[in-house]
Formats: C-alpha cells, sequence, structure tokens
C-alpha cells in the first residue's frame, strides 16, 4: 500500500494507527474523518529534526492551520515544539482557546479586519505578515491606540513559477496576496514601514504554492529572496533578521504522486542560504517555514458509506456514497485526485472503472471520476485516501448536510476529537 500508515487486517479490514476502519465506521458512523495521530506526530519531529541538522536549530517550523484547524491538532503542534500560522480571527481564536504561546504564531491572511488585527495586537501575536499598504496603516494605527508595537513581516511575490494549479500558485505578480518585487512595490512599501512609530519590520515572507513536487520553484525563491535582503541592507541600512519561506510541500494522493523527502527540501534550501549569505555578506536569517498539507495530509482518511450503484449502460458506472462535496470539496473546485478503496475489502482486486458520486444535488459532485475498483456493493466501507488536510477544513452545510466528525487514533486506540453536527447545530444560528 502506497500510503506507509495504512495496512490490511487478518480479515480483510483496512487498518489505520492500529485501528480496524470498518470497526471504527460502525462505532461513530460515516463519513468519518480518521487521523492517525501518530503519523502526524512523526511529520512534525521530521520538520524539526531537519532544522536542527540543516541550519543548526536556527528557525521555527510553523504548522500551517488551514489545512487542518481544530483545538486538538493546535494542541499536537504546541506539544511537538512547533510555532502555528493562522489566516483567519476564528484561527487565532482557536489557538487561543488551548493557550497556544502566541510569541509562536505567525498571523497571514490578505485582508485581515480591523477587529482581527486587534485581536492579533491585543494577544501579543509574535509576527503578522503585512500583505498591502492599507494593513500596514491599519495595523499602525491599531498597535498605537494600544500603545504597542508590532512585530510584522511583508508578504513578497517573488515572481517564482510554482509548476502547480493555476488555483494553488501564488509567488507571481499577478496574485491577490503580498506585494511584488518587479514593479520596486515591495522596496516602496519597506521604505515607508521603516518610518511608521508603531511597527517593527522583522522579517520577509513569501509562499510560492502548494502541492510542489520539485525543489527547483523553492530554490529560486529562496535566492530572490535573500538578493532582496541584501538590498534592503544596502539601500536603507535595514537589518532582515528572519525569512519566512512558506510551505507548499507536495504529498501523495495517489500512486503516481512523488512528493520530494520532506527533509530534502530544509536540507537543500539551507545549503543555498548559506551560501548567498556568505556571498553578500550578509548574517543568516532565522527561518520559518510553514508546512501544513504535508504534515496532516497523508495521515488521514474518510470512511464512507456506499448507498446506490447506478450502472448506466455503455456510459459510466456511478457509486454514490453518504458524504461528497460537503466535507471534501477539492474535486469540484480543482478536480484533485484521490485513491480509494473497500475498507472491509480491502485486498480485493480492482476490476472495474467507476466514478464516485457524492450526495449533494450538482453533477460535479464527484470524489473520483472514472477510478478502478473492487466491485461495490450497497452497505460496503469506502475509504478515500490522503484527506487529511484541507477537507474538514473547507467543509460544508450545503443542503443542510451536517459536518463529519474527527477521530484520532493511535496504537490502537481512538479518541474523539471533533463531534459529529447534529441537525439542531444546523439551525442553531436561526431565527
Amino acid at each position: 500500500m502506497f500510503i506507509k500508515n495504512l495496512s490490511v487486517g487478518p480479515d480483510g479490514h483496512l487498518m489505520i494507527g492500529g485501528c480496524d476502519t470498518v470497526a471504527l465506521a460502525e462505532k461513530y458512523g460515516t463519513p468519518l474523518y480518521v487521523m492517525d495521530e501518530g503519523r502526524v506526530r512523526e511529520n512534525c519531529r521530521l520538520y524539526r529534526s531537519a532544522v536542527d541538522s540543516y541550519y543548526d536549530g536556527n528557525g521555527l517550523v510553523l504548522y500551517a492551520s488551514k489545512a487542518l484547524s481544530c483545538k486538538e491538532m493546535c494542541r499536537i503542534a504546541m506539544q511537538e515544539g512547533l510555532g502555528l500560522d493562522v489566516v483567519s480571527g476564528g484561527e487565532l481564536y482557536t489557538a487561543l482557546s488551548v493557550n497556544f504561546p502566541t510569541d509562536k504564531i505567525c498571523f497571514h491572511g490578505n485582508n485581515k479586519t480591523p477587529d482581527e488585527l486587534k485581536m492579533a495586537v491585543e494577544n501579543n501575536v509574535g509576527r503578522i505578515v503585512v500583505d498591502n499598504r492599507y494593513e500596514l496603516q491599519l495595523l499602525n494605527e491599531i498597535a498605537g491606540q494600544a500603545g504597542k508595537t508590532a512585530a510584522i513581516q511583508f508578504r513578497i511575490k517573488p515572481g517564482v513559477d510554482a509548476h502547480t494549479h493555476e488555483f494553488i500558485r501564488t509567488g507571481q505578480i499577478d496574485s491577490k496576496f503580498g506585494v511584488a518585487l518587479e514593479n520596486g512595490e515591495a522596496a516602496e512599501l519597506i521604505e515607508y514601514a521603516l518610518s511608521l512609530p508603531n511597527v517593527n519590520l522583522t522579517g520577509l515572507h513569501c509562499h510560492i504554492g502548494s502541492q510542489i513536487f520539485d525543489f527547483a520553484p523553492f530554490l529560486e525563491a529562496a535566492t530572490v529572496m535573500m538578493g532582496f535582503i541584501a538590498e534592503l541592507r544596502e539601500k536603507y541600512g535595514c537589518e532582515i533578521k528572519e525569512l519566512n519561506l512558506g510551505g507548499g510541500y507536495g504529498i501523495r494522493y495517489t500512486p503516481d504522486n512523488h512528493p520530494v523527502e520532506y527533509n530534502e527540501y530544509l536540507k537543500n534550501i539551507a545549503l543555498a542560504i548559506r551560501d548567498i549569505a556568505a556571498q553578500k555578506g550578509i548574517p543568516l536569517p532565522f527561518i520559518l517555514m510553514e508546512p501544513g498539507r504535508s504534515i496532516v495530509g497523508e495521515a488521514g482518511i474518510t470512511l464512507y458509506r456506499i448507498g446506490g450503484v447506478k450502472d448506466i449502460k455503455n456510459v459510466r458506472k456511478y457509486i454514490s456514497v453518504d458524504g461528497g462535496m460537503t466535507d471534501n470539496p477539492r474535486y469540484i473546485m480543482y478536480q484533485a485526485e484521490y485513491d480509494a478503496l473497500i475498507a472491509n475489502r480491502a485486498n480485493a482486486p480492482r476490476e472495474e472503472t467507476v466514478t464516485i458520486a457524492g450526495k449533494c444535488c450538482e453533477s460535479g459532485d464527484l470524489l473520483a471520476k472514472d477510478i478502478l475498483m473492487p466491485k461495490c456493493e450497497a452497505g460496503d466501507i469506502l475509504a478515500v485516501l490522503s484527506t487529511g488536510a484541507y477537507n474538514y477544513s473547507m467543509a460544508s452545510n450545503y443542503n443542510r448536510i451536517p459536518r463529519p466528525p474527527i477521530v484520532m487514533v493511535k496504537e490502537g486506540r481512538d479518541r474523539l476529537v471533533v463531534k459529529r453536527e447534529s441537525y439542531d447545530d444546523l439551525i442553531n444560528n436561526d431565527l
């Protein structure tokens, strides 16, 4: 099996974290998000170890909570010594609810509201990534009113092609995120920031995209950013102490995906940064990175129960499940590809091409199109693999469908960390 934390038990059932997925489906119902806690913690430690090994520990790994934000994931990141990347008041509030150390929180977003910035300032968030001039002015005003100085980084568009889907490319000049290098916008805004009394420019940030499978774009971004740091020092006498290179490291969604080993990213980037710093005579910056998908993506699966099977002769065979785009919108957004199997017959041979359909009233509500599967029957438990990232985070209540629960599994034990929504939850805010 291409996902290393999965196995097949003696009765042919799919196992994750030492737990029988069929038993989990019976205990908690379906749809059901299942997260392998051991795999999540292993990935956290891999990144921390890479910083220690290749950069003498002079850095901080920030878990990108947008991939999967809930109280338990914040606790795990905290316990594993990671910082946290948040992009909204809600993600920040979730972190604050478990007493996450705010000096290790980095607040992103291209249009933070005044209330969100006030929350960040009042709670002494360690780094606020400023996206644009309006936000800079607003933050300077809010910090001044609070009698504080906000530590900021600027989100820079380095002009790097990330070789990924156009909807998740973010480093090019035509992006809603950040300020561009090519047209002088970034230098101009930084010069302005240096004149403001209530902000302290500590670093630069870039993020070139998501689900990237090679070194080259990251190395190019690091080279561009280090060159800009040297330019700022020469032009303004400005000492940039921190460099945040974002995330975007790809994972295995299907056997055809071949991501680079994650520690290799930092190994190569660290070497490049050391070389450039030496060449340009600038201090080594404190490095930050923001893995999200690569920490939780392959650690998670989603379990469904198969209902109707519709074989349209000479056209297509549809297998319908009790979830769909409400718990996994990535297919309808990106035509994302997944692998799947029958959890109660995990070793069954793949013998027919089917399309897996969700239950929403949308023709595009699919989980997989023309995928080779074992013969599927009503009542079977379907496991869709590598769903730990951006599934629960993007889930919705379209068609008034409640969101599924999240169960953590580890060493044969299971525990509920997010409850299943009820129909009462759906109408709770209705008047």
